[in-house]
Formats: structure tokens, C-alpha cells, sequence
């Protein structure tokens, strides 16, 4: 515990850095699955396809993307936008599933009787199907945010700094303490992480409040 109070600012230093390439992708990838998702679900055909290469690029492993990066982005090793990017195709990977599932709950008598009131297929998307879909895009979403807190400490081994450093320098060093507040800050970055999920999923879905009140 002493050495977490010495080391405070190095730990929140990291830890905000940990924060930014592991929140933004999961941001990116959240933007991008849904019109992914949205076009699954619109082709019978390209659905298999979309789902199907998904799930073969969540089994890339996360180093191997990382060292690829450079490569594809003619960016350096120890650019953090290698992480942020490959950690944006992991999110991806992982929700387009969930954003096809979601959608295609909707019910079919809610879907026709939204186009029977006059709704385009635009507007039938953001107000009827999409709202619909949260619950089960945020579950996915959840599962994406802890992954990506996960996931990113591996890039500590090309380099890039953030919370991993305190695990590989602490087992390297045999710091007990150190090992300790890695291991915490990045448990409690992913319970922030899912907490700020539920909460926005909360606050978008204000129709399951009433209906559980309903149900009371």
C-alpha cells in the first residue's frame, strides 16, 4: 500500500492514459458496428458474411495486431494509435453480433405497425428499432468495455504506456505493490466502465422503467 500513496501521480498518469485507448475504441467501434449491424440485418446473404468475419477477427491475438499496425498504418511501433486501432477493430468484432441480435428482437407487429403509421426506414431506425435494441447492444457494449481495459494492457509489451506497465515492471521487479495497484486500477477502470454503461442504458430506455413500474 505504500508504494500505491508514493506513486500516486504515475499511477493516475497511466491510468488516464489507460482510460483514453481503451475508451475510445470502444466509442469508435460502438459508431461503427451499428450501421454494420444495421446492414446485416437488411441482407440475409451479407449477414452470414458480416457475422461470420467478425468472429474471425476477434480471434486475431491482440499482440499480433498490435506489431501488424505499423504496418497497415505506416505509423511507428510505439504510436498509440496502433492500440487504438486495433482495439477498435476487437470492439467492432464483438458488437456487431450484439447489434444484429438487437435488432432483429424487435418485435414484428411493433416494426409494421411504425412503417403502418407513416415511418421511413430511416426514421423507424432511430426511433422504433434502435431504442428497442439497447438493452442488448448495451450488454454487448459491456462486454467489449471490459475487454478493451484487458486487452489493452498488452500493448505495454511493444512499448506503450498505460496501466499494463504496472503489471510488467512489478512482476519483472518483484514489487508486490505495484502488482497490486495494476491489477486494482485496471478492475476498477472496468467496473467505471460498465457502471457508465448501465447508466446510459438506463437513461435511453425509459420505456422498461415505466413498463417494470407498470408491472408493479
Amino acid at each position: 500500500m505504500k508504494w500505491i500513496l508514493d506513486h500516486l501521480d504515475d499511477i493516475t498518469s497511466l491510468g488516464l492514459q489507460h482510460i483514453w485507448l481503451s475508451g475510445v475504441p470502444v466509442l469508435l467501434g460502438l459508431v461503427i458496428a451499428i450501421p454494420v449491424g444495421w446492414l446485416a440485418t437488411r441482407t440475409r446473404w451479407l449477414r452470414g458474411i458480416l457475422i461470420t468475419g467478425s468472429g474471425l477477427l476477434y480471434t486475431i491475438p491482440s499482440l499480433a495486431l498490435f506489431v501488424l499496425m505499423p504496418l497497415v498504418l505506416g505509423t511507428s511501433i510505439l504510436d498509440p494509435l496502433n492500440v487504438v486501432v486495433a482495439m477498435t477493430i476487437y470492439t467492432i468484432a464483438l458488437l456487431v453480433r450484439s447489434v444484429v441480435d438487437g435488432l432483429t428482437s424487435v418485435p414484428d407487429e411493433v416494426a409494421r405497425s411504425a412503417t403502418a403509421m407513416g415511418y421511413t426506414s430511416v426514421r423507424r431506425f432511430f426511433g422504433v428499432d434502435l431504442p428497442l435494441a439497447v438493452p442488448v447492444i448495451a450488454a454487448g457494449l459491456r462486454v467489449a468495455a471490459v475487454s478493451s481495459v484487458s486487452m489493452v494492457s498488452i500493448a505495454s509489451l511493444i512499448g506503450v504506456d498505460q496501466l499494463g506497465d504496472l503489471l510488467i515492471d512489478g512482476f519483472n521487479r518483484k514489487i508486490a505493490g505495484e502488482l497490486l495497484a495494476g491489477i486494482l486500477a485496471s478492475v476498477l477502470l472496468a467496473i467505471v466502465f460498465d457502471l457508465l454503461i448501465r447508466v446510459a442504458e438506463h437513461t435511453l430506455t425509459p420505456w422498461r422503467r415505466a413498463h417494470q413500474g407498470g408491472s408493479a
